[in-house]
């Protein structure tokens, strides 16, 4: 990169906000991927636009990242900027009456918690999820009984050339796992959460449940990316790749969960084109047993 940008950079943020050559498998929940050409951690609304400002005015291609939980970064890393809205860096959460306004990257399950504390119903389906606020509004995150989509108030974003815009209700339009954000490349700075009073021993009991029963389903002693496949109209991919016979199936350190069929994990490892080679395979062998096509959920980035 040029050293006017690193030095522009340097500018507008403390030395630890920024990592040049920053290898992806540390910064994403399947610990796998190659290097980024340069990833950013910026800490308020101001830092981001002037980071996006920054990188428009350098035409360097960006990519956005949350907490790294619905990623597959390829094996020779991304080319240009990744802002990754961090937790550790941009995840302050406050209480409003029934709102709760939380900073993009702070993790779901400390909004849950939150939310708890302040006796606030309605995000305990989020309890278990692993991302943050963010990438949760980006992909419209469900759970059990609820979603993002019923809770989204107002949202602070920045455009990609680093100016500030506000969206709520119909202009975020939230559908299954998709928002205006995977369209028009904003960055999700502020979310408002719009909750309802509860009692909170309810509310941390019905967090219990969900959090017990993702624990004796989901495959969490493995890195992974999620659900790997979206769901199906009228299946579960989870049950058709089941009954397909694939779990454990293994293509070099990428397996189908033995544990969830609906899950590619990382059983030690595994290289993005691993994981890419055993999806194909799976795609296949669900479509010649069942005749459904599997479309996978997890974002495929990076260079091929």
């Amino acid at each position: 990169m040029e050293s006017e940008f690193k030095n522009r950079l340097a500018e507008i943020l403390k030395q630890d906000q920024f990592i040049f050559d920053a290898p992806m498998s540390e910064h994403t929940t399947f610990k796998i991927g190659g290097a980024a050409d340069v990833l950013i951690f910026p800490s308020s609304l101001e830092e981001v636009s002037k980071v996006l400002k920054l990188i428009n005015e350098f035409n360097i291609p960006i990519f956005l990242l949350g907490n790294g939980s619905n990623v597959l970064v390829r094996d020779k890393g991304i080319r240009g900027a990744v802002v990754k809205f961090d937790g550790n860096f941009f995840g302050k959460i406050r209480a409003e009456g029934n709102k709760i306004i939380v900073q993009s990257g702070a993790k779901l399950k400390d909004v849950s918690n939150f939310a708890a504390e302040q006796s606030l119903t309605g995000l305990e389906f989020a309890i278990g999820i692993p991302g943050s606020i963010g990438g949760a509004i980006f992909m419209n995150a469900g759970a059990y009984d609820g979603e993002m989509k019923n809770i989204a108030g107002k949202i602070k974003a920045v455009t990609k050339i680093g100016e500030f815009a506000e969206f709520a209700g119909e202009s975020l339009d939230l559908g299954y796992r998709h928002s205006v954000f995977q369209l028009n490349g904003c960055a999700i700075c502020e979310v408002e959460l719009n909750l309802e009073p509860g009692n909170v021993d309810d509310i941390k009991n019905k967090m219990a449940d969900f959090t017990e029963r993702r624990e004796s389903k989901q495959p969490l002693n493995f890195p992974s990316a999620g659900s790997t496949f979206k769901r199906p109209q009228g299946y579960f991919a989870g049950t058709l790749i089941d009954k397909t016979g694939l779990k454990g199936l293994k293509v070099g350190g990428a397996m189908v969960s033995e544990k969830h069929a609906g899950f590619v994990v990382n059983s030690g490892g595994a290289t993005a084109a691993d994981v890419l080679n055993l999806i194909e395979e799976v795609k296949r062998r669900v479509y010649e047993m069942h005749g459904v096509t599997l479309t996978p959920e997890v974002r495929i980035v990076g260079e091929e």
